[in-house]
């Protein structure tokens, strides 16, 4: 056998190779150092190898703590399985019951398709439309249902357009591209995103399969035809990139928008209890600008990259409609028309979503006494968690019809468990789990001492070098792994140099989000891919740009809005101080 042969045959068992080198190379830390930081730091580097390269499902690697901490005498069996359940996961359960009421009776269409045509048809203003349509929705849903919700919509239009050029009836609806929703469903291909083969992306609806109506395979992925103009390509790529990059842009709005968000909240309140900064209301005033900012310069930088460098359309009013905004209009209006008046399961879906977020928004919001202070007792044994998991029962009880021989929900339990993302609620208990470990080893406090010396840089450059290895990290590794990865690492970076937590894992958990260059990078962008209209290269060079909009945008933020916020220029009675800044402070 030649070594050309070996090469090509280990490489071929690369996945059990790595399976089993990794933890004999990884032996030595409880075998020859044998302390318990040592041994936390085994489970610790074992977890993040198989999370980074997926060698086994995610889900599965999450479940090393409570074989191992109990092994090496970390933690309690039992003390560990109460890690992996937190209040985040009722928060989870409340939204899904939303997520799942929304989708079945279509408010997510009505609501795409409205904003779409306030803003108008031509071209900028259409990607304007829809980046927004997307944006809004993915601050409540997860990031993958958003681009399912809005991407047939998208593509409907394009082909209208594409067609209108090829001198095809403008404004005629092209009935292989109808958004019917069951057919769509029958007519999905499973092209699973390569770098979250099992776990959901993101927290508020379960993982889905990139797919792509059979319809528009067959109009994208067939050779273009010679009358199909450059512009019209170039429109489509911005359109497909518009969508993708806007869900996660969209997602940093909210707590519940996106899973780094919920899995930072759920840390802060397991490391450090005593802090009540982290809210429905302050993370909404922090990232509502944040997201304005991101989205309206994403939407400059992909209309120049792959439109145009003509801007005057922004102060032009009343002029002739072309050809293919007239396709445009007549597909959305039609689509409109089609959805009928509001069904009373819509009215009511929002009504109770609003009342959802009203109840988030003035149960503590810090200037003023909230509802939880008529409860004086027990006004801190509520929280966001308990308001949507009550209002989700209600779904479950309230009747979907007025007069009907048979009772019927809102949702059903069948329907709630099939949008229900398990697997992440594995993912996120592991990371609680090692979190809890490495504080119980003294982990955490030895990471912390060794990282001191950061202390003479300046903050704003520890914070920036952090935002950068995250966005360079999360780009090939799922977000979900990456921000449990990096919690544990970055939190004792700020107690080491006498930071305030949050001013460091704010912004890191922030830039998780921002996975713009690859299809692989996040399954939004998986999605828009298998459309066909795009390359990799237009990808990594319209990434780059918004990669560089998302990490100024938070810099922006942190460094002014966010202060005052959260208090960051001070270190919180809340964050421990370490013995060396005790000494100092006592001297």
């Amino acid at each position: 056998m030649t070594l050309k042969q070996l090469i090509r045959g280990l490489w071929s068992y690369r996945s059990i190779v790595l399976i089993v080198l990794t933890p004999l190379l990884l032996l030595p830390l409880p075998l020859m150092i044998g302390t318990k930081e040592a041994e936390c730091a085994f489970v610790l580097l074992l977890m993040a190898v198989y999370w980074m390269t997926e060698l086994i499902p995610l889900s599965m690697t999450a479940m090393f703590p409570a074989v191992f901490f109990p092994m090496f005498g970390i933690m309690k069996s039992s003390r560990v399985a109460m890690a992996y359940f937190k209040d985040f996961h009722f928060l989870l359960v409340g939204i899904i019951c939303f997520a799942t009421s929304i989708k079945k009776w279509g408010l997510h269409r009505r609501i795409a398709l409205r904003l779409v045509t306030m803003v108008g048809v031509h071209p900028a203003w259409l990607l304007l439309g829809f980046m927004s349509s997307c944006a809004f929705l993915s601050m409540w849903v997860q990031n993958t249902s958003a681009v399912t919700m809005v991407m047939p919509i998208v593509e409907a239009v394009l082909q209208q357009i594409l067609k209108a050029n090829e001198g095809g009836p403008a404004g005629e609806d092209n009935p292989n591209l109808q958004l019917d929703e069951t057919d769509t469903e029958k007519k999905k291909e499973n092209v699973r995103d390569k770098k979250h083969p099992d776990v959901p992306e993101e927290t508020c609806i379960q993982m889905q399969t990139v797919s792509q109506p059979a319809a528009a395979q067959t109009a994208v992925c067939q050779p273009a035809a010679p009358s199909r103009r450059h512009q019209d390509l170039m429109m489509c790529k911005a359109m497909c990139l518009g969508v993708a990059y806007s869900c996660s842009i969209g997602g940093i709005t909210t707590l519940l928008g996106t899973s780094p968000n919920l899995i930072f909240s759920e840390y802060i309140n397991q490391i450090y209890p005593n802090c009540s900064r982290i809210n429905f209301g302050s993370w909404l005033l922090l990232c509502l600008p944040i997201s304005v900012i991101m989205l309206l310069l994403t939407w400059f930088w992909l209309y120049w990259l792959f439109i145009g460098s003509d801007f005057k359309f922004v102060w032009k009013c009343g002029r002739q409609q072309s050809k293919e905004e007239k396709a445009a209009r007549q597909v959305i209006e039609d689509e409109y028309r089609g959805l009928g008046p509001m069904s009373c399961q819509e009215t009511f879906t929002l009504v109770l979503f609003l009342l959802m977020v009203l109840l988030w928004l003035s149960r503590a919001p810090g200037f003023m006494a909230g509802w939880s202070s008529l409860f004086p007792h027990n006004s801190d044994y509520m929280t966001d968690a308990s308001v949507s998991l009550l209002l989700g029962l209600v779904l479950f009880i309230t009747p979907a019809h007025r007069s009907s021989r048979k009772h019927e929900a809102m949702i059903s339990w069948d329907e709630f468990q099939a949008s229900m993302p398990w697997r992440l609620v594995l993912l996120v208990g592991g990371g609680f789990a090692l979190a809890e470990g490495m504080k119980e080893s003294g982990l955490s406090v030895w990471v912390a001492e060794l990282m001191t010396p950061l202390s003479d840089l300046p903050i704003l450059a520890t914070i920036t070098v952090a935002c950068i290895i995250v966005i360079m990290v999360t780009e090939l590794v799922s977000n979900a792994a990456t921000i449990t990865i990096f919690l544990p690492i970055l939190s004792p970076l700020a107690e080491a140099n006498h930071i305030n937590p949050l001013y460091i894992l704010i912004p890191s958990t922030l830039c998780t989000s921002f996975s713009f260059l690859l299809p692989v990078s996040n399954p939004p962008n998986a999605m828009v891919f298998a459309y066909g209209h795009l390359s990799i290269m237009d990808m990594v060079k319209a990434g780059l740009g918004v990669n560089v909009i998302g990490i100024l945008a938070v810099m922006l933020a942190i460094a002014t809005w966010a202060v005052p916020l959260f208090s960051l220029d001070t270190y919180p009675a809340w964050a421990p101080v370490l013995s060396q800044f005790n000494s100092t402070i006592q001297q």
